[in-house]
């Protein structure tokens, strides 16, 4: 199973990205239509405006995106997502310019 240091933001229930955010680690089925993160079973889902992902369990929206160098993760919302710390460590080595972790060549 490919796993993925990610951004991830709660879309449902909040006013334009002002969900909670968090960068962690994120474990993909091999079609990477499904994700594991947090205890949560998330589908990839098309025509949503703000979401690319959902809740299979809640139907809660959900942004999931490889986290960026530069900290502009979120449009209008919080602007420092939570690390997990799990994540704390590679996440340094990537803002300190290392690729990440499984997107070494892409």
């Amino acid at each position: 199973m490919p796993r993925r240091l990610m951004f991830v933001q709660l879309k449902t229930g909040y006013d334009t990205d002002r969900g909670p955010s968090w960068i962690g680690w994120v474990d993909f089925s091999k079609t990477w239509s499904t994700a594991y993160v947090r205890g949560r079973t998330l589908r990839r889902s098309g025509g949503m405006s703000d979401a690319n992902f959902h809740d299979v369990g809640t139907g809660e929206e959900f942004w999931v995106s490889g986290p960026k160098r530069d900290r502009t993760d979120t449009r209008y919302g919080p602007s420092s997502p939570d690390i997990d710390p799990e994540a704390v460590r590679a996440y340094r080595a990537f803002l300190d310019g290392a690729p990440l972790p499984g997107r070494q060549n892409g």
